[in-house]
C-alpha cells in the first residue's frame, strides 16, 4: 500500500520524545535517518527546533536550510515511494506550531527544487 502523503513535527512536540519520525531535520539541514519507517499510512518528518513562538524560532538563514533540506528529502521521497509530495500536514492543531514556515516548504515536483 503506498504512502499517503508526509506529516511534519518539530523537535518541541511533547509527543516525540525521540521516536516517533522517521527523519530527523536539524537546524543546519542535514538528514537524520531512522532504521526503519514505522507507519504504513504516512512518512513522518521532524524539524529540530520549536516552532510554536516566534522567539524561539530559527535564525533566517537557518531556517532556510532546513526548510530546504526538509523539501528535498520530501520530493526525494515521493519519487523513491512513487507518491505525491504535496500532500504535507501537521502533525496536530499544536506541532508544528503557528510559526512554521509553511510559506518556505515550496514543492515544485515538476521543476526540481525551489
Amino acid at each position: 500500500m503506498p504512502y499517503k502523503g508526509f506529516i511534519i513535527h518539530t523537535s518541541a512536540c511533547p509527543s516525540i520524545n525521540g521516536k516517533g519520525f522517521d527523519f530527523w531535520i536539524d537546524a543546519s539541514g542535514t538528514v537524520h535517518a531512522a532504521p526503519l519507517l514505522t507507519d504504513p499510512d504516512y512518512i513522518h518528518l521532524c524539524l529540530e527546533g520549536d516552532f510554536g513562538l516566534p522567539s524561539a524560532t530559527a535564525a533566517p538563514a537557518e531556517s532556510k536550510q532546513q526548510t530546504f533540506g526538509a523539501c528535498k528529502l520530501i520530493l526525494d521521497l515521493a519519487a523513491l515511494y512513487g507518491i505525491t509530495p504535496l500532500i504535507v500536514k501537521p502533525h496536530n492543531d499544536f506541532c508544528p506550531g503557528s510559526y512554521f514556515p509553511w510559506n518556505e516548504l515550496v514543492l515544485y515536483p515538476g521543476d526540481g527544487y525551489h
